[in-house]
């Protein structure tokens, strides 16, 4: 099979036993093909995506281009990634996991190019990652600059104590706000404008947790030391003080339940409740 660099056209489809290829080796396909189909392309695809050997090095490489600036250096950043990804290869994985999830369920996605090279949702993410990593370091310092460049660059604010599981999706991002107590698990979707909050000035554990499979809609608030179950969802603008149980709909201010379960809302970003009116 092609090896997907400009010139190269595939002979057949990337999928495995019927199965899709692995992330890795879409992303190249795509960079690729967008290499041939325009030209002019070439000369930045090639440095970001097809010059590397695997998916590690190229994360790494864009992150560092983004990130880089006067104050430091896109080979400082790029060492630092390395670092971290050579410390704690699950890093890497859950990055893989985050861009799977992009492309299962934004269907503006046309291929692994867009959010991998554009979308402020994913890179941000990808640059927290390595943040949090650096603070269970002790590197602090280091991980508030990365938290600072960051919100500079896609006004996405991650404390970077806070930990995320995989397979996390962030549509938009613009007015992301996650407090450094918060929690996020996998498989988590939110739009623009989330905050993850406090109530008030409390030092001691006062964000939220959010469970495995949730969706919180554009602009949700979710305040306090509060849980949100598993698969739970928060309706856009809704302001929510209080757990929500699994499989729960909540929305309104201050949130209430509404509908019945949900099941996988993460999944299918179904934002309409049935309300029972």
């Amino acid at each position: 099979m092609a090896d997907g660099r400009p010139g190269n056209s595939p002979a057949t489809p990337l999928q495995v036993s019927g199965a899709p290829a692995p992330i890795w080796q879409r992303l190249r396909f795509d960079a690729g093909q967008a290499a041939e189909q325009e030209p002019t392309l070439a000369s930045y695809l090639n440095p970001t995506v097809l010059n590397h050997e695997n998916f590690s090095e190229a994360l790494c490489y864009q992150l560092a281009q983004k990130a880089g600036g006067p104050d430091m250096s896109a080979l400082a950043i790029r060492e630092i990634c390395a670092e971290a990804y050579k410390s704690d290869p699950d890093i890497v994985t859950a990055a893989e996991r985050d861009l799977q999830a992009v492309l299962d369920r934004d269907p503006a996605t046309r291929s692994t190019l867009q959010p991998f090279l554009f979308f402020k949702g994913y890179l941000p993410l990808q640059t927290h990652r390595v943040g949090h990593w650096l603070w269970g370091q002790g590197r602090e310092t280091l991980a508030f600059f990365l938290q600072s460049r960051m919100s500079e660059l896609y006004a996405v604010d991650i404390n970077p104590a806070a930990p995320f599981g995989s397979g996390v999706f962030i549509d938009h991002a613009t007015g992301i706000v996650i407090g450094e107590t918060a929690r996020v698990g996998n498989d988590v979707s939110m739009l623009q404008g989330v905050t993850l909050g406090g109530t008030g000035k409390v030092f001691t554990d006062r964000h939220p947790k959010i469970g495995n499979g949730v969706l919180l809609g554009a602009g949700a608030k979710v305040l306090g030391n509060i849980t949100m179950g598993d698969e739970a969802r928060v309706g856009s603008g809704s302001v929510v003080l209080s757990d929500v149980p699994p499989r729960c709909s909540v929305a309104g201010v201050p949130a209430k339940p509404v509908g019945g379960a949900c099941m996988q809302p993460a999944k299918t970003m179904d934002q309409r409740f049935d309300v029972g009116l």
